[in-house]
């Protein structure tokens, strides 16, 4: 029993470590476009507008909520292995094209090929570490694992950006730069992932519900869909999601076009800087309310949610007055706090929340549905910016992420019941799972 704990926990290191670092290698690919925005703008050879760069942005998010909807169903059928290492090949392939062909239809075709691809990775690395981690200490497990599109966030944009404009000096080896590191870690991806703790030998840490069981290949595939379209509470995380997942996109492909916009003393230069501290911050708040949901409120998801979503609400609604008084301080204190309180309950709802009212069988599947709601709101975040101005846009933001606080609200004492102190319990004991109530 020892032994097989030493050794359950072993590959619980092993399989955070490589999920993390897979899913922050997503980022690399999915901002060296906004990287190369900077470099295409000036480039006489390759004309693109404001709205075609919005376009095109649509079509990446567009295609990220139909795959998001599609491979958590096949990530719950054959497993994060085939699904997650396919899309990290598929991502740093398209790069490259990106990276060589600079006409309209070849980089929309590729941008859709990226969306499809870096769909594959949030669901089914959800249920990769649902597999190894029980509904005791999802919480603060996903909570810290949430980090790791923070820290993708944070990182890639620079690295292409040091390698496009610093070694290189074009906006083509933003795309090469980055799908080099997709490659290297779809290597590694490879050789360390596993999909469960059965897959080497140990006992699974929660059994799976018996009305969810295999029922030949097709019914499988949809009988997880079946049962979240059933479950109220996944479908409402679902509607918070897609209200709350613009801002965040917003920032993230247009922080520095909106800075430069309302502070152009601050520079070029300084509107990239800027907006880091919104990523910065998002390192932080997932790790900070997965504890919460975890230790506070006793694994309940909501309660936490609920708070950090008012706490947003007040900055988004007070972030383009502190752009007009023209102070760095502020905006950048702004920023910070609007990171803590969206990525939190964004890492939440779609992590933990959604792998804990999905069950064990159909976490993939409850990840990818609420995760592709979210996606379907992030397309109004890349085209907003685009075509209304900052003021309007969030205001927007905010009275949508209040609605999204009021959505969750009548779910505040919802959680999952598990066996008491699960974490302790060994391998190869009983950790039955207890039906949710929602």
């Amino acid at each position: 029993m020892n032994q097989s704990l030493a050794a359950l926990k072993r590959w619980r290191i092993q399989i955070f470590a490589i999920t993390w670092l897979a899913y922050a290698a997503f980022y690399f690919t999915r901002k060296a476009f906004s990287v190369a925005k900077l470099g295409i703008a000036e480039d006489p050879t390759f004309m693109l507008d404001k709205a075609a760069m919005a376009n095109l942005d649509a079509i990446y998010l567009a295609a990220y909520a139909v795959g998001q909807f599609t491979w958590g169903m096949l990530a719950d059928r054959f497993g994060p292995r085939v699904v997650v290492l396919g899309g990290l090949l598929i991502s740093a392939a398209a790069a490259v094209v990106m990276g060589n062909y600079a006409t309209f239809p070849i980089f929309a075709t590729c941008m859709l090929i990226q969306g499809l691809a870096q769909s594959t990775g949030w669901a089914g690395l959800c249920k990769n570490i649902g597999s190894f981690f029980p509904a005791s200490q999802r919480g603060r497990v996903l909570g810290l694992w949430s980090s790791c599109y923070a820290f993708g966030g944070l990182v890639a944009s620079p690295f292409a950006g040091w390698w496009a404009y610093t070694l290189v000096g074009t906006w083509h080896a933003a795309f090469f730069s980055s799908a080099a590191v997709v490659a290297g870690v779809a290597v590694l991806f490879f050789f360390l992932q596993r999909n469960k703790p059965e897959d080497v030998g140990l006992a699974a840490v929660e059994p799976e519900p018996q009305s969810m069981a295999p029922a030949g290949n097709l019914c499988s595939v949809w009988a997880p869909l079946r049962e979240i379209l059933r479950n109220r509470t996944v479908l409402t995380l679902g509607m918070a999601y897609f209200l709350l997942k613009p801002a965040r996109y917003a920032i993230l492909l247009w922080g520095p076009v909106i800075v430069f916009e309302q502070m152009p003393s601050v520079g070029k230069v300084g509107a990239a800087i800027i907006p880091t501290a919104f990523e910065l911050a998002g390192l932080l708040g997932p790790i900070i309310i997965g504890l919460a949901s975890d230790k506070l409120f006793g694994a309940r998801r909501m309660p936490a949610c609920v708070i950090s979503l008012v706490l947003l609400t007040v900055t988004l609604a007070a972030f383009m007055g502190a752009m007009h008084s023209g102070s760095i301080v502020l905006v950048v204190a702004l920023l910070f706090v609007m990171g803590l309180t969206l990525y939190g309950p964004d890492s939440m709802i779609s992590g933990a929340a959604a792998i804990d009212f999905g069950t064990a069988k159909a976490g993939a599947t409850a990840a990818g549905f609420v995760n592709g709601c979210g996606s379907v709101g992030a397309v109004l975040g890349g085209l907003l910016p685009g075509y209304f101005d900052s003021v309007t846009v969030f205001i927007v933001f905010a009275g949508c992420a209040l609605f999204s606080a009021l959505v969750l609200l009548p779910h505040w004492n919802s959680r999952p019941a598990s066996t008491p102190q699960a974490e302790d319990v060994a391998p190869n004991t009983s950790m039955a799972i207890k039906p949710l109530r929602s």
